[in-house]
């Protein structure tokens, strides 16, 4: 999404993730935190964990600007190079949406997180404007002529959908929010007259976003061994009952 992310649409989806996670993340306390993909969201930089890293899989990406951003980790999202139990946040910009298995990929970051450990996920929404167009860009492609809006190559995961993969994993979803609701628009004049459309879809139809947000929380269950029950000792039908007023012969 590097190029895309340069176009008037993705810089004002950009902003808006940017603001969603760094409200997130802010409060968000622990020792380590890793962000997958997307290095054009720096989604750490409000967190104040010590140890940090961006990991993707690309060796190198421009950003843009003459510089390079190079990641600390280069590796497979369903492999990832942490122990069980050791992470605090995982940050999920996008990466569900162009990674090969995101079912795997989301397995693995329940897997390093520790227990009561956050997952923050940022997707496009396919039932949105934005969704719709994109649909309508497919069906005029093969067509022959018209092209996407949105990047292509890429499976776009619903955002109800992503809650049952969640829940099944055993998070427990602690933020969900919807947002982008002006229309896919290739100019940023055109984008800047809509605006109030953000307002107005937020309150008359907030779940028809161009993207989401969620952040998750890792619940594990406590486990209380039981042993068995104590054995009563039966009561003998026969046992002996003194009775009252009772004389003896001398």
């Amino acid at each position: 999404m590097h190029d895309w992310f340069q176009t008037p649409a993705g810089r004002y989806l950009l902003e808006w993730e940017r603001r969603c996670v760094d409200a997130a993340v802010v409060d968000i306390f622990g020792y380590h935190a890793l962000q997958l993909g997307v290095p054009e969201l720096d989604g750490l930089q409000a967190n104040r964990m010590p140890h940090q890293w961006l990991a993707c899989e690309t060796p190198a990406i421009d950003d843009g600007m003459g510089e390079a951003k190079k990641a600390a980790l280069l590796c497979d999202f369903s492999a990832l190079p942490f122990p069980a139990n050791s992470l605090d946040l995982v940050l999920l910009p996008h990466s569900l949406e162009f990674t090969a298995d995101p079912h795997a990929a989301l397995r693995e970051v329940e897997r390093v997180l520790v227990p009561e450990g956050r997952v923050v996920i940022c997707g496009l929404n396919p039932a949105s404007l934005w969704g719709l167009q994109q649909r309508r860009g497919h069906l005029y492609r093969r067509m022959g002529f018209g092209h996407l809006f949105l990047p292509d190559g890429g499976e776009f995961i619903g955002y109800w959908r992503l809650r049952d993969w969640l829940r099944l994993l055993g998070f427990e979803v602690e933020v969900g929010e919807f947002g982008c609701y002006r229309p896919g628009v290739t100019s940023d004049t055109w984008l800047q007259r809509f605006e109030w459309m953000d307002k107005a879809g937020a309150r008359w139809w907030p779940i028809f976003g161009a993207a989401y947000f969620l952040v998750a929380v890792k619940r594990v269950r406590g486990v209380r061994l039981l042993g068995p029950a104590w054995k009563t000792a039966p009561v003998s039908p026969r046992k002996s009952v003194s009775v009252a007023n009772r004389t003896h012969k001398n």
